[in-house]
């Protein structure tokens, strides 16, 4: 008799996002648990979709479980989804989908949106390695300590971060990681007032600190994992900034021939200038 349980994502800003398998799920299900049932309201009624509406959130998650796992046992299809994108990434529902398979109901993905992937897919920065990290502590004490683990790893680090605490926490970063970490910057991304930009957390601090807007909506970081120090053959330096000189500005030139070789960018900066002098 057991039914099957959907994991659905929608979208995190433009509604023409969503999947046509997942409306086309949203539809033939007997009931949707959601995250907020008055976000996921509009939603519905946007595409049409009549199914009922069940609230699934992290206070009443544990509590509801057996109820909800009883009616899939009973053979009624359902679908999880969140306020947006995909269901358990910084959002509730593990325990539920943990449940379900305890109880040998399958549970199915309806894949799509999901934040964290589209932010890493568009910033600029390795994506062969990365790690989700979610959200850091919101006490400043907590956070330096979890940053610190981190600051090590080689890896692209993402994390998301709410609109209040954005600079305080890029401020930690910068001064944890280094100010010449680069970081990607992906704000309200699908939304009208998207930015998506690459550069290093110091000039990141500076951005934000100066327009009150990118302190606002919904944000993910990406962070370039730390770098080995290499020792480089000082001539090979010299060649490569002079040929990229050719073409690109200091700064630009600095920083190519920093995520070429490994070198501190400040490093790289200065041999920079120090060849554009002697050659002017």
């Amino acid at each position: 008799m057991s039914a099957q349980l959907f994991v659905v994502a929608t979208p995190i800003g433009h509604l023409d996002d969503i999947s046509y398998r997942a409306i086309q799920v949203l539809k033939s299900v007997s009931l949707i648990a959601a995250e907020d049932t008055r976000t996921s309201a509009q939603l519905l009624k946007h595409f049409n979709i009549q199914t009922p509406l069940t609230a699934c959130h992290e206070h009443n998650e544990s509590n509801k479980i057996e109820q909800l796992i009883q009616r899939l046992l009973n053979g009624e299809d359902m679908a999880l989804i969140s306020d947006a994108g995909t269901p358990l990434i910084s959002d509730p529902g593990f325990k539920f989908v943990r449940a379900a398979q305890a109880h040998n109901i399958r549970v199915i993905p309806v894949p799509g949106a999901c934040a964290a992937i589209a932010a890493l897919s568009a910033v600029g920065l390795p994506s062969d390695r990365f790690s989700f990290e979610g959200f850091l502590p919101s006490r400043q004490s907590q956070r330096l300590l979890n940053l610190e683990k981190l600051k090590d790893e080689t890896q692209t680090l993402i994390f998301y971060e709410a609109p209040h605490r954005i600079l305080e926490c890029v401020k930690d970063m910068a001064s944890i990681f280094g100010a010449d970490r680069p970081v990607g910057f992906a704000r309200e991304i699908t939304k009208t007032f998207e930015t998506i930009k690459k550069m290093t957390l110091g000039e990141l601090v500076e951005f934000i600190a100066n327009d009150h807007n990118q302190q606002k909506g919904e944000i993910v970081l990406v962070i370039g994992g730390a770098t080995e120090e290499k020792d480089l053959d000082q001539e090979k330096l010299d060649k490569l900034l002079n040929r990229l000189l050719q073409d690109l500005s200091v700064k630009a030139a600095s920083q190519l021939a920093a995520d070429l070789t490994g070198i501190k960018k400040k490093v790289a900066y200065q041999r920079a200038l120090e060849l554009t002098s002697a050659n002017d």
